[in-house]
């Protein structure tokens, strides 16, 4: 009679250590965050045990044990963060993303949640969604490469849904990674409620590289970012987008401009990638009017675009502005020779802390070459300058070379390998008649495209700037065709309207200005030209009161309450956005922002 088998004995699983951070954002690594992963992935641990306590045998629980650690594995937690990256899981029904729910739901204080490399459906959106209503603390969501399989009518509504679970969560997040996803323009309708909600007031880094947007969703994409930014505005936290990622989406010129009007009003980017978009110059030439207007760029990718001679001049312009810049990368992008130039001089001028310029395959002759090689001279933090791919001709490689190695800065110089050699004499003449078609067809477009009618908040109004109007006129009624209309002088007129020793009243100039503040990129220049050199003066003046400056503002706004009754203005978002840009200005004296900061916050 063979003898009953001993019951097996409940097994105990060791619970592992917390993982080390994850390197990625070390911001997020806290006490707490462990203490929330460690809670997570002990419920991991319960949930196995007790699965394995109600099986018999050894052999099941060596099984189940492998289970769980492949398991622990593949889903990473530590750090405030859960990772399902690259398992390649087919997510199409609720029932499909069960146990990924699970995970969410028993992380306490998750932070970051990684769902690449796995194809997510609608319904299985919806339930990821709804576990997401809980996670208030939520901030990195890295998301890339999500739909691989899907139909293109699926992405939107999964998009959706994910951007409503975060709003309902009152999530603040600080990165949205949706690259690599394929949703052409109707995939950026999907995140356009998520984009334009509080959730992304506080976003730093916007990334949707390879997304298909085109010119549609690029001007939807710029519209949102407007939106949030205005709205994040009068709440008093302005939105402070640091990096934009949007290379291989086709945006065209169309796109690019109206995302270089969104990016005149954000003014806090530092890193802008938009490689491969099919941007020729016009549309480049209105992204260099953008880029100076954020002072705080540190990376400029523009890679495998067409600049040609115009739209290099106007980056080169731009660039004179930044000081902060350590990455250009204008390759691929047909800059030829007198772009090369244009940017020699921006580099003698400025970029004082440049670390890489790339400048290959753009039609750069030897002169030229060797002017950019001088104008870098003195770039002590240079660590790369890639002019390889032009035309500079064996003898001109050799002397680029030289002219690099004379000034102890060869070991910076690229690889010339894929030179072209030297332009042919009829090449040349091609390329002045390329460009003087350029030249035609620029001035026969704005011929065509010269407005009847100035533009304020999308509504028609008379041309007040083909009138002359005097700066009288101005100030009892302001408009944006009025401001316009004072000309080239308008900075000295308005100067003249003005005792800059006096707090009050260059307050009320400030006011007055910076109320026409609307989404016309020129009025918007004229705009923070104009309140540029007021303040720059006033500030500069010995007698003048900044703390008074301040005051009066808040009095007049109606956000400090006045002693004497005086009269006061309703708030307009010009006001708000004009003085954010004032702050972030080099005369706006330091020690005054707390002050500053205190009185909005009241």
């Amino acid at each position: 009679m063979k003898s009953t088998p001993a019951r097996a004995a409940p097994v105990t699983v060791a619970k592992p250590a917390i993982r080390p951070p994850c390197g990625s954002h070390p911001q997020t690594c806290t006490a707490g965050n462990d203490q929330a992963a460690a809670a997570h992935t002990s419920h991991l641990i319960d949930m196995y045990t007790q699965n394995l306590n109600k099986r018999r045998g050894n052999r099941m629980a060596s099984i189940d044990i492998a289970q769980l650690a492949e398991s622990l594995a593949k889903t990473q937690v530590g750090d405030g963060e859960l990772s399902f990256k690259g398992r390649g899981l087919k997510l199409d029904s609720a029932q499909s993303v069960e146990e990924l729910v699970r995970e969410i739901e028993a992380f306490p204080e998750l932070q970051a949640l990684r769902l690449e490399g796995n194809t997510v459906g609608v319904e299985a959106a919806k339930a990821i969604a709804r576990a997401l209503e809980s996670k208030s603390q939520l901030q990195f969501c890295y998301w890339s490469d999500m739909f691989t399989g899907r139909l293109r009518s699926e992405i939107p509504p999964a998009l959706t849904s994910l951007g409503n679970g975060l709003i309902r969560a009152g999530a603040r997040l600080a990165e949205l990674d949706l690259s690599d996803n394929a949703f052409g323009p109707d995939g950026v309708r999907g995140i356009e409620a998520l984009l334009k909600s509080a959730s992304c007031h506080s976003l730093r880094e916007l990334r949707l590289n390879n997304c298909g947007m085109g010119v549609g969703g690029g001007k939807i994409l710029a519209a949102a970012l407007m939106d949030c930014h205005t709205q994040s505005a009068l709440l008093g936290t302005p939105l402070r987008l640091k990096v934009f990622v949007a290379g291989r989406n086709r945006l065209e010129n169309e796109g690019a401009t109206a995302l270089a009007q969104a990016f005149q009003v954000l003014g806090s980017l530092e890193e802008v990638h938009m490689p491969q978009n099919g941007i020729n110059h016009p549309g480049v030439r209105a992204l260099a009017g953008a880029m100076w207007l954020n002072p705080q760029l540190r990376v400029l990718n523009f890679n495998d675009n067409t600049f040609t001679k115009k739209g290099a001049i106007a980056m080169a312009k731009a660039l004179k502005h930044l000081r902060n810049v350590q990455v250009i990368n204008f390759g691929d992008c047909l800059v030829r020779s007198q772009g090369a130039l244009a940017i020699a001089e921006a580099l003698r001028e400025g970029l004082p802390i440049l670390k890489e310029l790339n400048l290959s395959f753009g039609e750069i002759t030897e002169e030229a070459a060797l002017l950019v090689a001088d104008a870098v001279k003195d770039k002590s933090q240079l660590e790369k300058l890639d002019l390889n791919g032009n035309c500079l001709g064996e003898d001109g490689c050799e002397a680029l070379k030289d002219t690099m190695d004379a000034m102890n800065m060869g070991n910076t110089l690229c690889s010339l390998s894929d030179d072209e050699g030297e332009l042919e004499d009829d090449e040349e003449d091609a390329d002045r008649e390329e460009e003087e078609d350029d030249e035609d067809s620029e001035l026969q477009d704005e011929e065509v495209e010269e407005p009847d009618a100035v533009t304020e908040n999308g509504v028609s109004t008379p041309d007040e700037s083909s009138t002359p109007v005097d700066i009288d006129s101005f100030l009892s009624a302001p408009s944006p065709g009025k401001l316009l209309s004072l000309g080239t002088k308008r900075n000295l007129l308005i100067e003249q309207q003005v005792d800059v020793s006096d707090a009050g009243k260059t307050a009320a100039m400030f006011l007055k200005i910076s109320s026409v503040y609307g989404e016309d990129l020129q009025v918007r220049r004229a705009v923070l030209e104009s309140t540029d050199a007021l303040l720059k003066k006033a500030f500069s003046c010995p007698s003048f009161q900044t703390y008074d400056f301040i005051s009066s503002l808040m009095t007049m706004l109606a956000l400090l309450k006045s002693e004497d009754n005086a009269k006061t203005l309703s708030v307009v978002p010009g006001h708000l956005l004009v003085l954010e840009h004032v702050v972030r200005q080099v005369y706006f004296p330091r020690d005054h922002l707390s002050t500053l900061d205190a009185l909005v916050s009241r």
